[in-house]
């Protein structure tokens, strides 16, 4: 049951499952990098599981960044490892709800074990950059944008590096699109992070 968790200085009351030293915790699996902090975005599950799986019986829950190595589910990986933009948004979306009743006081460190203490607003910055990034061109990597993974014709070609396909989902490593493309449904939420880098999230 959801328990009055703070009030902020308007008299706001934030009812929420978990404590503050919950959060916390759930901060530290969240934003380690071996676990489901990406370079791109929060992976649908941990990293850790790929030396880790998890074994129930004959079943094996196992990280897949990308399309599954077996055939079930049609060779789709769907939440166990590809980075989705519903829940990256959602994430987004309640790190800025903590933000509003902790305030700037709250600190975690991010990437998990480094000394970059950072607020929920902050981190909700940080991953709306990272997911941003899957669009954007790579100076570092030959300018190339992450979205089109190794497909060349899209990275290369005049008539296609500059037309940007949305896809279902994304690769939890390398940000490569996967799934259905074009998908205009929840990956169109890039709009509304572009918006909220230079707004809600900068000001």
């Amino acid at each position: 049951m959801p328990e009055l968790v703070k009030k902020n200085e308007q008299g706001d009351v934030l009812l929420a499952m978990v404590s503050e030293d919950k959060l916390r915790r759930v901060m530290e699996k969240m934003l380690g990098s071996g676990d489901f902090l990406s370079e791109y975005g929060l992976r649908s599950l941990s990293k850790h599981h790929l030396e880790n799986p998890f074994v129930h019986e004959s079943n094996v829950v196992q990280y897949e960044p990308a399309e599954s190595r077996s055939g079930l589910f049609g060779g789709n990986s769907n939440w166990r490892g590809p980075i989705w933009f519903p829940v990256n948004y959602l994430m987004i979306d309640a790190l800025l709800v903590y933000h509003k009743y902790y305030g700037k006081e709250f600190l975690v460190p991010l990437p998990t074990g480094s000394t970059n203490m950072v607020g929920m607003k902050g981190i909700a910055l940080e991953l709306s950059k990272r997911i941003l990034k899957i669009f954007l061109r790579d100076e570092q990597n030959g300018n190339r944008r992450p979205v089109f993974g190794g497909d060349r014709l899209f990275q290369e070609d005049p008539h296609w590096k500059d037309y940007i396909l949305f896809y279902e989902y994304f690769h939890g490593c390398n940000g490569a699109g996967i799934g259905a493309s074009h998908q205009t449904g929840w990956t169109a939420l890039i709009a509304r992070i572009i918006h909220e880098i230079h707004t809600v999230l900068t000001d």
